[in-house]
This record gives structure tokens, C-alpha cells and sequence, in this order.
């Protein structure tokens, strides 16, 4: 169980570093692309590409982890799922399932037996 961590762990961390550099070149690419041309300036490099993400990343984004409205809609969906009887549940499977969802939610298959 250990060892499944560390190679969870150590997989995130290779594809974070890899999604880092691509993404620092593609700015490099587009940029040395598109505002030599457009607006004058002068041509970066892959570190001040990296730094423009960086910069962008502060200014629009921040650094406030993961989460947003999905993580609250899943708690609230959870509560809401462990509050259902065993009818409610078949009824709200049974409309999901019209509207093209035919899984069970998160916390269906965690409180219920697998067969």
C-alpha cells in the first residue's frame, strides 16, 4: 500500500515537471512567435517564458490549491446521498440514467457491497 503511494507520488511529479515544460515552451514558441511581429518586442528565452507563466499565474490565477465549486457540490451530492433510502436512490439512478449517466455516484459505490 506504501509503495503504491510512492509511485503515485513520484508519477505526479514527473508528469507536473513535464507539464511545466511544455507549457514553458509552448509560451517560448508563441511568444517568440506572435509579439516580435505584432508588437516589436524582443525575443525570450525558456527561463523568461517560464517566469512569464509564473507572473500570469499570480496575476490572474493565484495559488489557491484545488477545490472550487465542484469539490462543494460533491460534498453537498454526498450528504444529500447518504441521507436517501435505498427507494430515493433507485429513482435518482433511474433519472440519471435518461439523461445519458448510467454510473452510480462517488458515495454510492464507497457505502454500498460490491457484488
Amino acid at each position: 500500500m506504501r509503495g503504491n503511494r510512492i509511485l503515485r507520488a513520484a508519477r505526479c511529479i514527473v508528469l507536473g515537471i513535464a507539464a511545466v515544460l511544455v507549457f514553458g515552451y509552448v509560451t517560448l514558441r508563441l511568444w517568440n512567435w506572435l509579439m516580435p511581429a505584432v508588437f516589436g518586442l524582443h525575443l525570450i528565452t525558456f527561463w523568461q517564458a517560464l517566469g512569464l507563466l509564473l507572473l500570469a499565474k499570480l496575476l490572474f490565477g493565484g495559488f489557491r490549491g484545488r477545490g472550487g465549486p465542484g469539490i462543494y457540490w460533491r460534498r453537498r451530492m454526498t450528504e444529500r446521498w447518504e441521507h436517501m433510502t435505498p427507494e430515493e436512490r433507485e429513482k435518482f439512478r433511474a433519472g440519471m440514467k435518461g439523461c445519458g449517466w448510467g454510473g452510480s455516484t462517488p458515495a454510492a459505490a464507497a457505502s454500498e457491497p460490491k457484488s
